[in-house]
């Protein structure tokens, strides 16, 4: 079962890519986990990677490709795989197919304000990065974490107006990637409009319905 899950930022692909990777036994692949290994092993691919994320660049085409080609290639993704942050072009989509055969993409979409209202209300410990919501899961004590006493704080790209702005910037992305997969037949969008726990049963009886059953 060779997924890809596509989305905007805040629609939760993260979580979902997660709850799915532990029902089938297959690997969660995002391409951010991928440079981060790469850069901390020191590798020559690591250190290419690092001079463009040091730079706040993006890194070029041919080199995420290779990464992720790398990263297919290795014996736990014989069984399949669940892409996470990739392809993010279309050159990146069209060289997916030739790297392996992908079997579906879930879409995953929700109204804009939904997730303005998800990302905006999120607060994160300063200290040991727990997420919590300022709405649906706020700390016991206001402003300090749960987990480890740390500070709790608003993270300046998650304000209302970066959201939205991360949003338009997405739609525009994505389009083209969004209209190739679906003119091969391969895409298919996903309601995330609700919470996590209604999400990701919907999205394995979505998996059910196209034969993929999860191991017993």
């Amino acid at each position: 079962m060779r997924l890809v899950f596509m989305g905007p930022p805040g629609i939760g692909k993260g979580t979902y890519a997660s709850a799915v990777s532990k029902k089938y036994g297959i690997p969660h692949i995002s391409t951010g986990d991928i440079f981060r290994e790469e850069i901390k092993k020191g590798s020559p691919l690591g250190l290419k990677v690092k001079e463009y994320v040091s730079r706040g660049e993006l890194v070029p085409d041919d080199i995420v490709i290779e990464v992720v080609r790398r990263r297919l290639s290795r014996e736990d993704c014989k069984k399949g795989f669940i892409l996470d942050g990739y392809p993010r072009t279309l050159r990146q989509a069209e060289a997916l197919d030739e790297i392996t055969k992908i079997d579906l993409v879930l879409n995953f979409v929700a109204p804009d304000e939904i997730i303005i209202e998800r990302v905006s209300g999120r607060i994160i410990c300063s200290k040991c990065g727990a997420i919590y919501h300022e709405k649906w899961r706020p700390p016991r004590k206001p402003g300090v974490c749960d987990v480890c006493g740390g500070r709790v704080i608003k993270r300046e790209d998650d304000r209302p107006e970066v959201v939205k702005h991360r949003l338009e910037l997405y739609k525009r992305q994505f389009a083209p990637i969004i209209e190739y997969y679906r003119r091969k037949g391969l895409l298919v969008d996903v309601d995330a409009s609700d919470t996590a726990d209604v999400v990701i049963p919907r999205i394995i009886r979505l998996l059910e319905s196209y034969g993929f059953k999860p191991p017993r």
